[in-house]
């Protein structure tokens, strides 16, 4: 579903990834874990097509399409979807009238030309997600909690259902009850055959999205990938054994 190979990506005159090889297959869930400033969130934006994000070379290949150059909302209409670490605030813009408009430009105006089929459909899966149905009325992320935040990704991602979801530290800032709702969402779209590749710092969420593959990123390189136990040899160890330094310039920058 993804291959990513010898990845290379600066912002601005700093070069944050330097050679990235990553696959993941159809259906597979594969985590990337690593220190701060390891490059994360910098490979996140840039496989999305964040402008700051810079790929100087390498080759990034969706479903055996070379996505490098390809526009980030045609990427979404591929079926490539990224949560966001930070999800943005929009004052004046009504989360059904956002979720209406991203479903009819991914999905097509059919999806949405019901209007009251696509609000049953909101509500139905806000409720699945424990969201008050009020939030449909309110502005996008204005004032929500953290957790609210991260569960109107998730509801994005259940509407768009795409075929792989890059997941940007989805738990950061979560509690343990916010964490099972988040991965339930993730969990019916995988069990559906939805790829993922989930970005975190710690093994925590793993125990409710269960990977097939984790791979530590330090310094703008993949310095080892293993199965599932691996994240919990570095929840116990921490990246002390991974000699590359610390990188402070992975940038989380939002769209």
């Amino acid at each position: 579903m993804l291959n990513i190979e010898k990845l290379r990506v600066s912002v601005g005159d700093k070069e944050v990834l330097k050679g990235v090889d990553i696959q993941v297959k159809k259906g597979e869930v594969h985590a990337i874990m690593g220190p701060n400033g390891s490059g994360k969130s910098t490979l996140a934006y840039s496989l999305m097509g964040h402008p700051l994000y810079e790929i100087n070379s390498g080759s990034v290949l969706f479903d055996g399409e070379d996505i490098v150059d390809v526009e980030p909302h045609e990427k979404a209409q591929k079926g490539l979807f990224l949560a966001f670490q930070y999800p943005m605030e929009i004052p004046g813009l009504q989360m059904e009238s956002f979720l209406r408009s991203a479903v009819s430009a991914v999905k097509g105006k059919e999806e949405t030309k019901d209007v009251f089929e696509f609000h049953r459909k909101v509500l139905k899966e806000m409720r699945y997600l424990g969201i008050d149905e009020s939030f449909a009325n309110r502005y996008l992320n204005d004032g929500f909690s953290g957790g609210e935040k991260k569960r109107a990704e998730v509801l994005q991602m259940l509407l768009l259902e795409p075929t792989m979801a890059i997941l940007d530290e989805t738990d950061s800032g979560l509690d343990i009850d916010a964490i099972k709702i988040v991965a339930k969402g993730v969990n019916r779209l995988k069990d559906k055959g939805m790829s993922i590749l989930i970005i975190t710092h710690y093994q925590r969420i793993l125990d409710y999205i269960c990977p097939d593959r984790v791979s530590v990123l330090s310094g703008g390189k993949i310095l080892k990938t293993s199965g599932p136990e691996l994240a919990k040899e570095l929840e116990k160890t921490g990246y002390k054994n991974f000699s590359s330094k610390k990188d402070s310039s992975d940038l989380s920058v939002g769209f």
